[in-house]
């Protein structure tokens, strides 16, 4: 297990290097399905992003260094262990367009506050809903 997070941890210090340095202005950041739990804080650096995919990773908190990034559009945090995430503070994000929040066990407080503060389109499973098996 010790070695699969090494090999992980490699694999995203490598990814965000890459979008770095590539300079697009499209900058896209695909770090699914790598046991994540946290991120590291050099991706607020990153204010170009437009878009991350922190897809079927192992957090248990929201990451919100995401929250600092004005030219995020989309977050998609599907099949994690999330169950708060700051509104406020998403609906404050000025590009912000789409969170994918499917298959989190997400608090009742989330669902109920957010639809009516937040601007953008927010992707949530019905209460106990569980991913398919892969």
């Amino acid at each position: 297990m010790l070695r699969k997070m090494g090999e992980a941890v490699a694999r995203v210090a490598r990814k965000v290097n890459e979008t770095v340095e590539s300079g697009s202005d499209t900058l896209e950041l695909h770090l699914e399905g790598n046991f994540l739990h946290r991120l590291p804080n050099e991706i607020s650096t990153l204010q170009h992003l437009k878009a991350i995919d922190l897809s079927r990773n192992q957090f248990h908190d929201f990451p919100e260094q995401l929250t600092t990034l004005p030219a995020l559009e989309t977050i998609n945090l599907e099949e994690n262990e999330i169950v708060d995430v700051p509104v406020e503070k998403l609906a404050a994000m000025p590009a912000l367009r789409s969170i994918n929040l499917r298959f989190n066990p997400l608090n009742a407080e989330v669902r109920v506050i957010a639809p009516p503060l937040i601007k953008f389109d927010m992707l949530m499973s019905p209460e106990g809903a569980r991913a398919p098996p892969p």
